[in-house]
C-alpha cells in the first residue's frame, strides 16, 4: 500500500473512530457470549494490549511538555481535590444503596476509589481535552490512590475487609501498565531525536493507535462479558450507580474546573478524570479476593462495561458542556484534522 493510501486511512479510522470503537464492543461482547470459552485467552490478553495502547499514548506526548504540566499547580490541585476529596464523597452517597451487600459494597468502593491513568488519556485527547497534563500526574494519581485506597476502605467498610486485601497486585499492574510503557515511550522519543528508526516507530503507533483502542475494547468486553452475563441478576443494582457516577462528576468537574477558573481543555480533562476510574489496574485486587467476595471482581467488570460506554458518549458530550472560546475555534478550524469534538 503506498504512503498516500496509509495517510487516507488513517485519517478515515480517526474520523470515523466513534462508531468503530462501538464495533470493538459489539464484537466482543458477541464472541464473549457465543464462545465463553474463549474468555481465559482474552484475559491474558489484556495487559498486552494495554501496553501497547499505553505506549502509542505516552509516545503521543513530548515529554518535555510533562515537566511544564506538573508546574501547574492550580491544575494539579483541582485535580486531586476532585478525586480524592470530592470522589469520595460521591461514592459514599452512591455506595449506600448496596451497603447491604459486602462483596458488592466492596467492589463498587474499590473501582470507583480509584482514579484512571491510562486509557482516560486517550478518551480524553479524543474529545480535545489537555490529555498530556494528566498523562504528567498519571504517577502521582497512582501513587496517592495505593496509599489512600485503604484508607476510604477502612472508612467506609471496616478494618476487616481491608486486612483480605493484597496490594501486591496493585503494585504490578503499575510497573507493568504504566512504568514500562512510559520508559518505553521516553527511549523511543530519545532514539526519534538521533536516528530515522526511532521516528519511524513513533509515525507507525501513531497511525495504528485507532485499531490497537479497538483492540483493547474488544479484548476487555470478550473476556469478561460472559460473567457479567452470568450473574446479571446481582448486578442489576450497581449498573445505575455506575451510569450515576459518570453523570455527576461531568457535572463536579465542570464545577471545580470553573471554580478554578481553568482554560476549557484543562477542566474536559479534569472531567475525565474525575470520572474514569482504575477498574483494569484494580481488577487484580478484586480477583484476588477470598471466595466469599468474588463477586467484587465481577462488580468491576461491570464498571469497565458501563464506564466504555459512558467514554464514547463523553467524546461527544463532555465538548459541548465545556466548549472552547469562539476565536479559539475558529482560529483552530482550518487547521484541524484529528478527530471530531
Amino acid at each position: 500500500m503506498t504512503a498516500p493510501r496509509i495517510t487516507r486511512l488513517v485519517e478515515a479510522l480517526e474520523r470515523h473512530q466513534i462508531p468503530l470503537y462501538l464495533l470493538a464492543l459489539l464484537i466482543g461482547g458477541l464472541v464473549g457470549i457465543l464462545a465463553p470459552d474463549t474468555a481465559p485467552g482474552f484475559e491474558h490478553a489484556i495487559n498486552p494490549v494495554l501496553i501497547v495502547l499505553l505506549y502509542a499514548t505516552f509516545l503521543a506526548v513530548p515529554f518535555s511538555s510533562i515537566r511544564e504540566s506538573l508546574k501547574d499547580g492550580r491544575f494539579l490541585t483541582a485535580l486531586l481535590g476532585v478525586n480524592f476529596v470530592l470522589v469520595p464523597i460521591v461514592v459514599f452517597a452512591l455506595s449506600r444503596f448496596v451497603a447491604d451487600d459486602q462483596a458488592v459494597l466492596l467492589g463498587v468502593l474499590l473501582v470507583l476509589l480509584a482514579p484512571c491513568i491510562d486509557y482516560v488519556i486517550v478518551f480524553s485527547g479524543l474529545a480535545g481535552a489537555a490529555s498530556e497534563r494528566l498523562l504528567a500526574a498519571a504517577p502521582l494519581l497512582m501513587l496517592l490512590q495505593m496509599a489512600l485506597l485503604p484508607v476510604y476502605l477502612w472508612l467506609f467498610v471496616g478494618s476487616e475487609l481491608v486486612d483480605v486485601i493484597d496490594v501486591a497486585p496493585f503494585v504490578e499492574a503499575f510497573l507493568l501498565l504504566i512504568v514500562v510503557p512510559l520508559v518505553l515511550a521516553a527511549l523511543t522519543q530519545a532514539i526519534a531525536r538521533r536516528h530515522v528508526a526511532g521516528r519511524i516507530v513513533m509515525e507507525v503507533m501513531a497511525s495504528i493507535m485507532v485499531p490497537v483502542m479497538m483492540a483493547t475494547l474488544a479484548v476487555v468486553v470478550a473476556s469478561q462479558i460472559e460473567s457479567v452475563r452470568t450473574q446479571l441478576s446481582s448486578l442489576v443494582s450497581v449498573i445505575p450507580i455506575f451510569a450515576a457516577f459518570l453523570v455527576i462528576m461531568a457535572f463536579v468537574g465542570q464545577g471545580v474546573g470553573r471554580a478554578a477558573r481553568l482554560e476549557p481543555a484543562a477542566t474536559r480533562a479534569l472531567i475525565f478524570s474525575g470520572a474514569t476510574r482504575n477498574s483494569l489496574v484494580v481488577l487484580p485486587l478484586a480477583l484476588a479476593l477470598p471466595p466469599a467476595l468474588s463477586l467484587a471482581a465481577v462488580v468491576v467488570v461491570t464498571q469497565t462495561l458501563v464506564e466504555l460506554v459512558g467514554m464514547v458518549i463523553y467524546v461527544r458530550l463532555i465538548p459541548r458542556l465545556v466548549p472552547m472560546p469562539t476565536t479559539e475555534l475558529t482560529s483552530d478550524s482550518a487547521a484541524k484534522t484529528g478527530p471530531a469534538t
